[in-house]
């Protein structure tokens, strides 16, 4: 099997775990490349949900390789439940898991500013997580901050504590009228999380070259989507890492040329989470029940997702900057009931008929949207195997996404579960 990129073509929340889980059937290694507990993806397998913040999905299947890039930003509490979890199921972490020593650590004074900074900014805030992975992409850029390799020097690891606290606490006591932060139980806290992870902590980078030496199929695995990459998102209401496919030659350090695939991950429809540009936004019943048949809540926050139909003009965005060569479509089995189903065909601004994304935000800020309607095919498609049995009509709206994104659909989802899946063409 090629090496594959599974990325998400919208504003997440596509569904890449289900798809990465998948396919990690027929790779060695899965590798996380970019962002951190900002992101969830949900694995749903017979009775059992497991939903992944930092652990590549492919973790579910025994025998597999998982890699956690330079790319990512850690927090080693999120990171402990979730082995945790793991290993309640039954699957053992061992030599399966490893860590590049090159990635950030969240850090607790991360956590506290990126919820102080949210909360000030009232009716003006991002949507954040708050979760510290802004703040953390901060300190990375501006050279202060505590990497994996760090922890396992604790001198080093208390210097740069001691050093980095100077400039948070006086931020935090000052600026948002909060208690300063002890070094010493900071220190202490994260030498429980050293005990659980050191064991796990590679260069990456060499372990990659090494399997792909080897002839070894990688899958890498993206979190968010395409519309919230820091550079070619709908800034500023982005996360803080690269979600095109350059996260993937950063975030790993692996040359594009190992790059064999690239699969874009979109949904049947669109939302997102938080504020910011969202032209097909539906605030009447379509997007009320699209929210609740597709049970449209954050895996991470809880929060309810903003609905509406699907974009393809966002779709081509997402095929020219990732080089996208197929798609995976997930949750097409929320629209069954719908007698009709639209998609965004172009957007019409200050009268003119646009069909290209434009990333200038006072003229995406003017969007009206122009949709072409397909029938809807009424009937449950959950099931469903194989292509040629799926209702006329929703094939008619597939093969209209293959035409307009010239990109070839090979994988369906029908459903939540681990087989509710049509492999199109093998």
């Amino acid at each position: 099997m090629a090496n594959t990129l599974v990325i998400g073509s919208q504003w997440g929340d596509e569904g890449k775990g289900k798809i990465v889980d998948l396919i990690s059937e027929k790779s060695d290694i899965i590798c996380r490349y970019q962002g951190g507990p900002n992101a969830g993806h949900t694995v749903v397998i017979g009775d059992q949900k497991f939903i992944f913040h930092l652990l590549p999905s492919g973790i579910l299947h025994r025998g597999k390789k998982c890699v956690i890039g330079n790319g990512v930003v850690i927090d080693p509490a999120t990171m402990e439940e979730e082995i945790s979890m793991i290993e309640k199921s039954g699957i053992t972490i061992n030599d399966n898991l490893k860590i590049s020593g090159n990635a950030h650590i969240i850090m607790p004074y991360h956590k506290i500013l990126d919820q102080q900074n949210e909360t000030k900014k009232g009716k003006s805030k991002i949507g954040t997580t708050m979760r510290g992975v802004g703040p953390a992409y901060t300190d990375k850029v501006s050279r202060m901050g505590i990497r994996v390799w760090d922890i396992l020097d604790e001198k080093i690891f208390m210097e740069k504590i001691k050093a980095n606290l100077e400039e948070k606490n006086f931020i935090i006591t000052n600026l948002y009228n909060q208690p300063p932060l002890e070094e010493k139980k900071i220190f202490d806290d994260y030498m429980k999380y050293k005990e659980r992870i050191e064991k796990h902590i590679v260069d990456a980078s060499l372990y990659l070259k090494e399997a792909i030496n080897k002839g070894l199929s990688i899958i890498f695995e993206g979190a968010q989507g395409t519309m919230l990459d820091i550079d070619h998102g709908t800034y500023p209401f982005v996360t803080s890492s690269n979600t095109t496919v350059g996260g993937v030659l950063t975030g790993l350090g692996i040359p594009p040329r190992y790059i064999n695939n690239i699969l874009g991950i979109a949904k049947a429809y669109t939302t997102r989470v938080g504020a910011g540009f969202f032209p097909t936004e539906l605030n009447d019943a379509d997007g009320d029940a699209l929210c609740d048949i597709g049970a449209e809540f954050g895996a991470t926050t809880g929060r309810q997702r903003r609905c509406g139909w699907l974009d393809l003009v966002v779709l081509k965005y997402a095929v020219w900057v990732n080089g996208i060569n197929s798609f995976a479509i997930t949750k097409l089995d929320v629209l069954d009931n719908f007698s009709e189903i639209k998609v965004c065909i172009a957007y019409d601004i200050d009268g003119e008929r646009v069909t290209d994304y434009p990333t200038n935000p006072s003229a995406a800020n003017k969007i009206k949207p122009i949709y072409k309607t397909f029938k809807g095919w009424k009937k449950e498609i959950k099931g469903i195997t194989e292509y040629s049995k799926l209702p006329p009509e929703c094939r008619d709206y597939l093969e209209f996404i293959e035409e307009y994104t010239g990109c070839k659909i090979k994988i369906i989802s029908t459903g939540v579960e681990r087989n509710d899946v049509i492999m199109v063409n093998n």
